[in-house]
């Protein structure tokens, strides 16, 4: 068997035009996540469990996400034109919303679920010791958050929420089913012409193995330069971005970052 490398050429330039689309759906996917993971974790830690929570991150873990998009996507649009236009009496044409919008919640629920717990962890992992000695110097439960606790806890979780893109990034090339126009269902488009299906993967893999390295160098950079924090090569530097209030402060954010 031969490959077409003169079709795999034209269409790793054609699906160059979809990564755009594939780089929206990661982005725009971790960003959302991040902040509502983050939200979910800190109740997730508090001292009332939330049953809500616990189940909602067990289904998205417990089960494979193209059901949850078959799911979402078969479902959704059904019940919400069902309460829009049946039990509201509304004239809204949900059929015709951008299919991208759809990925994006499947996406985001599903990312959500596995930061909640990957915050959920490197939080835990922080002292409360921190906590109690933050609010003894004057701070209150919010500085003590943005300057000591999550600036830790962030640099614990980096690996975990590199894995996490590099996972979202790879399950974009699912979108196709909702008949997102990425990187994949340009490939597989261009492959029905001529059957060459072999060839259009070929082009996949080698776009996502681009963009995964590309993706994991960054967060290598990123935690290259929050690990000098972390040592205590750059406390002074530290010191003067997150300007404490007053002596005491900034005392303790060094004691923290040695």
């Amino acid at each position: 068997m031969e490959l077409n490398t003169e079709f795999m050429r034209e269409t790793f330039i054609t699906a160059a035009k979809a990564i755009p689309v594939t780089l929206e759906l990661t982005i725009i996917t971790m960003v959302v996540s991040s902040i509502l993971g983050f939200a979910l974790a800190l109740k997730r830690i508090g001292k009332k469990k939330n049953r809500a929570i616990s189940f909602y991150i067990s289904f998205v873990r417990g089960t494979p996400i193209v059901l949850q998009i078959l799911f979402f996507y078969s479902l959704l649009p059904t019940l919400l034109n069902y309460i829009l236009n049946v039990v509201l009496g509304l004239d809204v044409k949900v059929f015709d919303i951008d299919p991208i919008i759809y990925a994006f919640v499947v996406f985001i629920l599903n990312t959500t679920a596995i930061l909640t717990e990957v915050f959920r962890s490197s939080l835990s992992a922080i002292g409360f010791g921190q906590m109690e000695a933050a609010l003894s110097v004057g701070m209150t439960t919010s500085q003590a958050l943005r300057r000591i606790i999550i600036p830790q806890s962030l640099v614990s979780a980096l690996p975990n929420i590199c894995n996490t893109t590099v996972n979202t990034l790879k399950s974009t090339s699912l979108a196709y089913m909702m008949t997102v126009q990425d990187v994949m269902a340009v490939a597989k488009k261009e492959a029905a012409f001529g059957y060459n299906y072999i060839e259009a993967y070929l082009v996949v893999l080698l776009w996502y193995i681009i963009l995964c390295t590309i993706v994991q160098l960054i967060f290598r950079e990123v935690e290259r330069v929050v690990a000098a924090y972390k040592s205590g090569h750059k406390v002074k530097r530290f010191n003067r971005l997150w300007r404490p209030d007053h002596v005491g402060i900034k005392k303790h954010t060094q004691v923290v970052w040695k």
